[in-house]
């Protein structure tokens, strides 16, 4: 389960804030949601106030949600935009297209709550499951996808947020210069050290983007997913409750979108609310980022450190990169980005405003010389070919995801790494050694290095990562 808020909470007395109404007055019932949470700005406003948040955010995580509930969607499919059925499904949960979970436990649970799962508790990920008991793992039909750890979650998105509003200072001010001198203006674009490619603007305000790199058009960071597409916990909250569990928010599936309370026909309407979204959201942006092993023995404690520095000499840190640096670390919800589909902050009168540098663990972290908080995430909120006709292992599939190349994922996040076996967006590759042979497209020789270094260096890089866990 983790650590409760109240011990990563410098200095808070909290007390345990009671549960949900409806369990208080039935302690045995089977329904996990209840009544319809309303969104509330002051949700967070005190440390009891974001205890209590954050504990109902856990329960509805870790609950087995019920028909009563709203589970199961018969007249609606996993699609991300509100669509209905051709034809009635033959069964309530279906392994493939869903609702295939009761729980969000189910695929993230391993080895902490939250965390991924094995192979077994893969997802398959399509939106055009038209006839769903038909239709097999075969590509053509879905992509299979490993359940990503979700410790560290709130800064990858806040970071993701400042990376997003540093391009788009970038473009506006290549837009400027273009309209004052008349001329076309080329820029690299680049944030936190991290480069993007280039855009060339021009004095009628059209960019040229033929340049761009890692990133979609808008200059949206999507830091979520193995493919680099959800811009926000709220939005993966949200499409996964429907998606997994056939539980439909109010503010995507209900009347305002759809014209009705009870868009997939079973009866519940307005399934869950916008606070009880809030509430998954503040507990996963308040799981505790993953860290380093402590209790190592001298051999590995020795083979982790030399390849620490072959990881960087051959060249994994180059898109695995150690740390990047977070300017602020109060995370809001609705975030800036999101958009329709999900609340937005446009539509209330204040954000939940969640202060993750009272964390003890966010405390903890490093710092540079300006302040700003080291997130040691191994990681670049990019996305880059991986995958090539001779070694496709990493891009193996027929389904483009929201306009993603097929060959083309985010580069993962290896803080943790340790702890996550198995590996690739498939969750089908058993050892380090297997994943990191995988790589191809723009990794090719970054790989061929690894191959070419002797079995004792090699074994130093996989020591090293195996020292990246998530803390149980």
């Amino acid at each position: 389960m983790g650590k409760p808020l109240a011990a990563l909470l410098a200095g808070a007395a909290i007390a345990m804030a009671p549960a949900h109404a409806l369990a208080a007055e039935r302690p045995w019932s089977e329904e996990v949601i209840g009544s319809h949470a309303p969104f509330d700005p002051g949700a967070a406003d005190t440390a009891e106030k974001s205890q209590a948040l954050v504990e109902r955010g856990e329960a509805l995580f870790k609950g087995k949600f019920v028909g009563k509930d709203g589970a199961g969607r018969p007249d609606a499919t996993q699609a991300i935009i509100p669509t209905k059925r051709r034809r009635p499904a033959l069964e309530a949960y279906q392994r493939l297209a869903g609702p295939d979970a009761n729980s969000c436990a189910d695929c993230h649970f391993d080895p902490v709550l939250g965390a991924g799962a094995p192979f077994s508790g893969s997802a398959f990920v399509s939106e055009g499951f038209e006839s769903a008991d038909f239709d097999t793992v075969d590509p053509q039909f879905s992509n299979q996808r490993n359940s990503i750890a979700l410790q560290g979650v709130g800064l990858v998105e806040l970071l993701a947020r400042e990376m997003t509003a540093e391009l788009h200072r970038q473009r506006k001010a290549a837009l400027a210069e273009a309209r004052e001198t008349g001329e076309a203006v080329a820029r690299p674009l680049s944030s936190k050290g991290v480069s993007f490619g280039a855009i060339t603007a021009r004095p009628d305000g059209i960019v040229d983007f033929a340049k761009l790199e890692g990133v979609d058009q808008d200059l949206v960071i999507r830091p979520l997913s193995h493919k680099g597409v959800i811009v926000s916990l709220r939005q993966f909250t949200v499409n996964a409750l429907n998606a997994h569990h056939g539980i439909q928010a109010a503010e995507r599936f209900g009347a305002r979108w759809t014209g009705t309370d009870d868009f997939d026909g079973d009866g519940i309407g307005d399934e869950i609310g916008e606070g009880d979204v809030s509430a998954l959201v503040a507990w996963l942006a308040t799981r505790e980022a993953p860290g380093r092993k402590t209790d190592l023995p001298d051999i590995w404690r020795e083979a982790a450190a030399e390849g620490e520095k072959r990881f960087s000499e051959i060249g994994c840190a180059e898109c695995h990169i150690p740390a990047l640096p977070l300017e602020a670390a109060v995370f809001t919800d609705p975030g800036p980005l999101d958009t329709a589909g999900t609340l937005r902050q446009a539509e209330v009168d204040r954000p939940i405003q969640l202060d993750l540098e009272a964390l003890s663990w966010v405390k903890a972290l490093p710092r540079d010389d300006q302040g700003r908080i080291l997130v040691p995430l191994f990681g670049d909120l990019k996305r880059h070919k991986v995958s090539d006709q001779r070694r496709e292992r990493l891009g193996n599939e027929l389904l483009a995801q929201r306009f993603v190349e097929r060959d083309v994922f985010m580069t993962a996040e290896l803080w943790g790494v340790g702890s996550t076996a198995p590996y690739g967006h498939r969750g089908d590759l058993t050892t380090l050694d297997e994943v990191i042979r995988a790589h191809a497209g723009e990794a090719t020789e970054i790989r061929k290095r690894y191959e070419d270094l002797g079995e004792e260096d090699r074994q130093s890089i996989v020591a090293f990562l195996r020292s990246l866990e998530i803390s149980q």
